[in-house]
């Protein structure tokens, strides 16, 4: 059991099994990575290691360890702002209080900071990281700890998530994916940098739905009446459910795109298009999605948008 929920990264996972098994354990840890490299995964991982009641730490089976990843354990606690991109201030300053209370039930508190911190909430949390009472634990993730002030960088013990291995991250995928064909496979891989969570966004990007299907080959055909008939069908829709659609759209022709450049394309949909439209052409459908998409963020109606794009996609 133990860090094997995350893959590679196996010297990372052996000095956390040494450390934790010495009871060695950090005030402030900051894992890094980009998107999809696992951070969370690690975090919580970390988290039931040094609130685990057995020796091989995480044992995954204790009442601790399933309550942390069951995100249940009253001392293991995650500080979001989803209404924010950075977490608000006085959302840390309420953590940074909370911290002066005692652990329920285990002998260490800690706190999971999955969200970036502005300038503000770095000051704010810098200010327990200087003097942590001794059962506090701060886990903070970050895609860019360049972003982070020099003060709160130098107290953190940094863990630095890596790529993973293209044989691992195959078999993942092909585990997650089986009904996905190689080369998609191949192309999420080499799109994704060697990250599982990049990759496995770029392969469920595949997933579509009809009337995505329908403007990919209507668009690939140059079939004007084919358009005409999803955008018809696209009218009564929602706001919100239409800007998805269209979004959707503009994904696949940017992956397309990508084709032009010698690259991969991820999903057997953007090679479609890249086979049957040139990048000039591209590029103005990509810009035609963009700017109906800020018409749809500001108001206008998803009738009138449809109406435009049966000219414009034409």
């Amino acid at each position: 059991m133990g860090f094997e929920g995350l893959l590679g990264n196996e010297r990372l996972k052996e000095n956390l099994r040494t450390s934790v098994g010495r009871g060695r354990i950090s005030h402030f840890y900051l894992i890094s990575g980009p998107s999809g490299s696992g951070k969370r995964t690690l975090a919580r991982l970390l988290s039931a290691a040094i609130l685990c009641q057995n020796q091989d730490k995480p044992c995954l089976s204790c009442n601790a360890c399933r309550k942390v990843m069951e995100n249940t354990h009253p001392d293991c606690i995650t500080v979001e702002d989803p209404e924010h991109k950075n977490v608000a201030v006085k959302i840390v300053r309420d953590a940074r209080a909370d911290m002066y209370v005692m652990p329920n039930e285990s002998s260490r508190k800690v706190y999971i900071f999955p969200q970036e911190l502005g300038i503000e909430g770095q000051n704010a949390l810098l200010k327990i990281l200087e003097e942590p009472p001794e059962y506090g634990v701060f886990i903070l993730l970050s895609d860019n700890p360049e972003k982070l002030l020099p003060t709160v960088r130098s107290r953190c013990t940094e863990l630095s998530l890596l790529a993973l291995p293209e044989a691992v991250l195959r078999q993942a995928l092909e585990k997650a994916f089986p009904d996905a064909d190689a080369e998609s496979i191949s192309a999420a891989i080499y799109r994704s940098g060697g990250y599982l969570g990049q990759a496995k966004t770029l392969l469920e990007e595949g997933a579509t739905s009809p009337q995505t299907e329908a403007f990919v080959q209507g668009f690939s055909r140059r079939d004007s009446l084919s358009l005409v008939q999803v955008l018809v069908g696209m009218e009564k829709w929602k706001r919100d459910q239409a800007i998805g659609e269209w979004q959707s759209w503009l994904q696949l022709l940017a992956q397309a795109l990508t084709c032009h450049a010698e690259q991969k394309a991820a999903t057997p949909l953007a090679r479609q298009l890249a086979d049957n439209r040139s990048s000039s052409e591209l590029m103005q459908a990509i810009a035609v999605l963009q700017k109906i998409i800020e018409y749809a963020q500001g108001n206008v109606s998803v009738a009138a948008i449809c109406g435009y794009l049966q000219w414009a996609l034409r």
